[in-house]
């Protein structure tokens, strides 16, 4: 598959669920409204429509919140999307989860052939952890994490880049990576959903300015490396390991885009940071085959978008998207 602009659409984030046992605050509200059952999609028509876009060239699947792993049988597609490991057609099944449930499903997810998984991991101080999530315990997180590395995943953190909550924390959290064996990357926080006020904007730190922090500590080389996702690494001399760095605000990786995003009602996004859409739900379930699916998949991708248009501005008065980032998966 290819877009207007030439670029290969070879990577898939697909959200199972809505929900979440978290609420962090630059995700969700903290009383949200989730998403009657009957909406969301099945196991069964996840399956179908992933296997689709494998058919027709992805070759990295990520799997998505909400949280993936508080979806009911979770595991059962995970294991029937192992097949297009085993066939070839797929190179690199995975996940971004928030840790809560690893030390559950870490030795199944390797044994489905899962080999990483991203987990957001926002602070490694007890008390901060839970105001960032809202109730959540980091001790449950660190115990899946351990299970995590004994059934031999290998981890990569997600930091969310958090003015006047986290920035204190993140050679903390760079050593703690280097002593575990994780690489690290940071994201800038996005304009998605209203979480109240101008709180989005109080939360904005930009990662030039974490990046020249860093440098203060820590000697980085920009590296060549990619996984295929929108961070630019640096190597770090001192643990060894990866930092990237994802910047939708500041510099965004628009020109080498080769993803997009299905909700867990079957919406398909081609850009993140727009509205547009279709609707891949209704193709799954008027049809038993997949030929009005495949072109619903061809038509979207034929108007993918160059580029996104995230702003952060005191004078305005909406959020770049009005969906939360939990709506359309991480």
């Amino acid at each position: 598959m290819q877009d207007p602009f030439g670029r290969s659409i070879s990577y898939l984030r697909v959200s199972v669920t809505d929900r979440c046992d978290l609420r962090c605050v630059y995700c969700m509200a903290e009383d949200m409204t989730f998403l009657p059952r009957k909406e969301v999609l099945s196991i069964e028509e996840l399956d179908r429509l992933c296997s689709a876009f494998i058919r027709m060239g992805v070759r990295k699947l990520r799997l998505t919140g909400g949280e993936p792993l508080v979806r009911r049988e979770i595991m059962s597609l995970i294991r029937s999307l192992s097949r297009h490991l085993a066939s070839g057609e797929l190179d690199e099944l995975t996940l971004t989860t928030n840790g809560t449930q690893l030390a559950k499903y870490a030795d199944g997810l390797a044994d489905a052939g899962v080999k990483r998984v991203n987990v957001s991991l926002d602070t490694l101080r007890p008390e901060a952890f839970k105001a960032i999530t809202r109730w959540g315990d980091l001790d449950k997180v660190l115990e899946g994490l351990a299970a995590a590395r004994r059934a031999g995943l290998k981890v990569k953190i997600n930091t969310v880049a958090l003015k006047g909550v986290n920035d204190g924390d993140v050679d903390d959290i760079v050593t703690w990576c280097g002593d575990q064996g994780f690489d690290i990357a940071f994201i800038e926080v996005m304009p998605m959903g209203d979480i109240g006020g101008e709180r989005r904007l109080e939360q904005y730190w930009p990662l030039s300015k974490l990046r020249a922090d860093l440098e203060q500590r820590w000697t980085l080389t920009d590296s060549a490396f990619r996984t295929g996702g929108p961070a630019r690494y640096v190597d770090c001399a001192e643990t060894g390991q990866r930092i990237g760095f994802i910047t939708p605000m500041t510099h965004n990786f628009c020109e080498s885009c080769n993803r997009v995003r299905v909700t867990c009602t079957g919406q398909l996004f081609m850009c993140l940071g727009q509205e547009d859409s279709a609707d891949l739900r209704a193709a799954l379930r008027t049809s038993e085959g997949d030929e009005k699916l495949e072109a619903a998949i061809r038509e979207a991708i034929a108007r993918k978008p160059k580029g996104h248009d995230f702003i952060l501005d005191r004078r305005a008065t909406n959020v770049s998207v009005s969906r939360h980032m939990s709506v359309t998966g991480g």
